[in-house]
């Protein structure tokens, strides 16, 4: 992953800061995806690709805290910056015990929010994989030496959040949101067919077996090293 090109989700009800904010992270390299409330977030089709969100915390309908509460238990690797102007020292350890990496207070200059970006992509950025397995994200390509192996977008996104998952493991019902299934709909046989082709995959570029492996009545650990370019 870039430091430098986070994809990012903003969640901001204020038409004219939303507006501001999105034009400012775009213009330093971002991809940003700015919605106006919690439930918009929930029509999006997958989270496995985003890095790093950005919440207020005066939402209508469910506000950040709870979102922030929902997000970290569904993706704990994934990135999260509060903007709010709620100020008081017992709000803002509210919002780190909701899962907040970052907590700014409104007013926010451009500069300061733009340096908080750069400290989470910082934390997000892998340390290199001593095995020179790489994933180069926007190309849909694993890489190892001269061996390139193309990926599926949703194969991509596993990897990626396999690999900044706390253990480099996923339960199941959170590989589900990733392919875009909900909790009821999910298929442990598909999900394995999913892990099959991304195993061999693996194999394909030199990883060592078994590149995943099946946690029984868990989900699936990735047990080679990867970083994300």
């Amino acid at each position: 992953m870039d430091t430098t090109a986070l994809n990012i989700v903003l969640v901001e009800d204020h038409d004219a800061l939303r507006e501001v904010t999105t034009d400012v992270l775009r213009q330093s390299g971002h991809h940003v995806t700015a919605l106006e409330c919690a439930e918009d977030l929930d029509q999006l089709a997958s989270l496995g690709a985003v890095n790093l969100f950005i919440l207020d915390l005066n939402l209508p309908g469910e506000d950040g805290i709870s979102l922030a509460r929902r997000l970290r238990q569904g993706h704990p690797s994934v990135g999260i910056i509060m903007t709010t102007a709620r100020s008081l020292p017992q709000e803002q350890t509210e919002g780190y015990a909701s899962g907040a990496d970052i907590y700014l207070v409104k007013p926010l200059a451009s500069d300061t929010l733009l340096a908080a970006v750069a400290s989470m992509a910082r934390r997000l950025q892998p340390a290199p994989a001593p095995n020179g397995l790489t994933l180069l994200e926007s190309e849909l390509c694993l890489r190892s030496n001269d061996v390139n192996v193309s990926l599926q977008a949703v194969e991509a996104n596993l990897l990626v959040a396999m690999i900044r998952a706390p253990g480099q493991r996923l339960e199941t019902w959170q590989i589900g949101e990733i392919l875009g299934t909900d909790e009821d709909g999910l298929s442990k046989s598909a999900i394995e067919v999913r892990m099959t082709r991304l195993r061999k995959k693996l194999r394909d570029c030199g990883a060592e077996s078994p590149a995943i492996k099946s946690l029984r009545n868990v989900g699936y650990q990735l047990c080679v090293s990867v970083t994300i370019s």
